[in-house]
């Protein structure tokens, strides 16, 4: 029996609903797998805590996670509070403090959800998205001069090394390899930003030469972008830098039909520290409390959840049962269904029992 320790942070917003419909599926799994267990660790970290105490989370609050075995978010945002403050407050020190340089995201057109793209079937949209997760455009570095006057100056510096730009491009192909993927392509600007990305496009050379069975490509970003609405055929696996990487991973969502499917990974992949799950999707205050969110995207990152922590065959039925049930037409509203959260959620519970042999 393998006992893991789950920080659950729900967040604001939909946050909320979405983390307990995850937890629900993944309580099922363990109820179907005499192996596993789950204990959660609740914490109300978002930026309610911050209205209350002027902080996302506590001083201690990395050493309450340090000790976790992976961590489930839900979303994090709310009117009222700025959302560099939410981001730098929570997000950021997690991901950088547990050196999580990883953010997996796949992109995925599922059975039963509809794509803006004419003309497209599943077998044209599965790709995987990679995106440097801890230094690149998002480097803590810069300030401000001057500040509110006509003379302002504002300087924000991007910081790539050797390091951390070869081991996430190293991530990518690994990747590759590993779900027998064919192509790594490469998100670069190396014809406008002259020092940061022929850079990038360097080491994305030489560690790809040391994998010679895999194709490598690259395409400057706003190409990239394009192709993918064009061309989402073409893609295996896309690894790009911070801010090159976030981009693809909202536009990866949107020609997948729902970002409220969306599901990402933030990995240390030494698992040296814990990593941690979190859907796309936002909080979406509009629709809080109505009990109609989308939760797929939350079950999914569960799935991912279990395939890191050593469970890939489980991560596998919760896709399975994801899967079926959204091919079952059991979809919420922002995919052209009709079903609520708790009925969705319920449905993907259901479908794991009976295909796990053990219907309730």
């Amino acid at each position: 029996m393998k006992t893991f320790n789950i920080a659950s942070i729900p967040g604001d917003g939909i946050g909320k609903e979405t983390v307990s419909a995850g937890r629900q599926v993944l309580n099922t799994v363990c109820d179907v797998h005499d192996g596993l267990r789950m204990e959660y660790l609740d914490l109300d970290w978002s930026c309610e805590y911050y209205l209350k105490n002027g902080r996302m989370m506590p001083e201690d609050g990395l050493e309450v996670l340090r000790s976790c075995d992976a961590i489930f978010l839900g979303a994090v945002g709310f009117p009222g509070v700025p959302d560099h403050v939410s981001l730098w407050g929570l997000l950021l020190p997690i991901r950088r403090t547990f050196r999580q340089y990883i953010n997996l995201r796949p992109v995925k057109l599922l059975p039963g959800v509809i794509t803006p793209l004419a003309n497209r079937k599943p077998e044209d949209i599965d790709f995987l998205v990679v995106r440097e997760n801890n230094e690149g455009e998002y480097s803590n570095m810069g300030g401000r001069l001057y500040q509110g006057t006509d003379q302002e100056i504002v300087v924000q510096n991007t910081v790539f090394t050797r390091y951390g730009v070869e081991r996430v491009i190293r991530y990518a192909f690994d990747l590759a390899v590993k779900t027998g993927r064919q192509q790594v392509t490469s998100a670069t600007k190396s014809n406008g930003i002259n020092f940061t990305m022929p850079f990038w496009d360097e080491v994305f050379a030489e560690v790809g030469k040391t994998y010679p069975a895999i194709t490598r490509n690259q395409y400057h970003i706003d190409a990239l972008c394009a192709r993918f609405v064009t061309h989402p055929q073409d893609f295996d696996v896309v690894v790009g830098s911070n801010l090159f990487g976030d981009i693809l991973t909202d536009l990866g969502p949107a020609i997948a039909g729902s970002i409220g499917i969306a599901p990402s990974a933030n990995i240390d992949p030494t698992k040296e520290y814990p990593s941690m799950f979190e859907p796309v999707h936002g909080s979406a205050p509009d629709i809080a409390g109505k009990g109609i969110a989308n939760p797929m995207g939350q079950i999914w990152c569960g799935a991912m959840m279990l395939d890191h922590l050593g469970f890939a065959d489980c991560g596998e039925l919760v896709m399975q049962a994801l899967t079926e049930t959204l091919a079952a037409g059991m979809t919420t509203a922002d995919v052209g269904g009709r079903s609520n959260t708790r009925e969705v959620t319920e449905a993907v519970c259901s479908r794991i029992r009976m295909l796990a042999g053990t219907v309730a």
